[in-house]
């Protein structure tokens, strides 16, 4: 017959073994779920880049605009002449 500590040796292996193989899934399971993290923090801050800089060349543009027309006196007038011509009509 065996040994008893032969069977509680084997028994502690046994369980160490399903252990040690749990412990490698959720090592698994971390580097994945880090990985996952890190890809959707590139491409957040990817799109935050665009995003930025689009608002930038918006921003720009809209004072570019205010620019002409503040150099432009003619774009009141035609302002003004819109607003007698829809008056008349009416």
């Amino acid at each position: 017959m065996a040994d008893p500590n032969e069977k509680r040796d084997a028994a502690r292996r046994t369980a160490q073994s399903h252990f040690t193989h749990t412990e490698r899934r959720d090592e698994m399971v971390r580097a994945e779920i880090a990985k996952e993290r890190a890809a959707v923090d590139a491409k957040t801050a990817r799109l935050r880049a665009l995003r930025l800089a689009k608002e930038e060349s918006e921003r720009a543009e809209a004072e570019r605009a205010a620019a002409e027309r503040a150099k432009s006196p003619s774009a009141e007038p035609a302002k003004k002449s819109a607003r007698k011509k829809a008056t008349r009509a009416a």
